[in-house]
């Protein structure tokens, strides 16, 4: 397990692309009107919160289809 990653290794653990990631990070981090730094490292812990945050994004170019009967 390696102490730092950058944002493309976190990218990649977090198997998301690195739009979406930077997408998470100006959602719930860089929202205060303060720019994203342009090279971030992440810990394991940072990458767990992220995972969660993952979790709760909604996928875009999913379309929800109605339940059928």
């Amino acid at each position: 397990m390696k102490q730092l990653y950058n944002e493309r290794e976190a990218s990649d653990v977090l198997g998301i692309a690195l739009p979406l990631l930077h997408t998470i990070l100006d959602k719930h981090v860089f929202n205060d009107g303060t720019p994203r730094p342009g090279n971030i490292e992440f810990t394991s812990s940072d990458l767990l919160i992220i995972a969660y945050w993952v979790e709760k994004t909604p996928m875009e170019n999913v379309v929800v289809m109605p339940v059928r009967n």
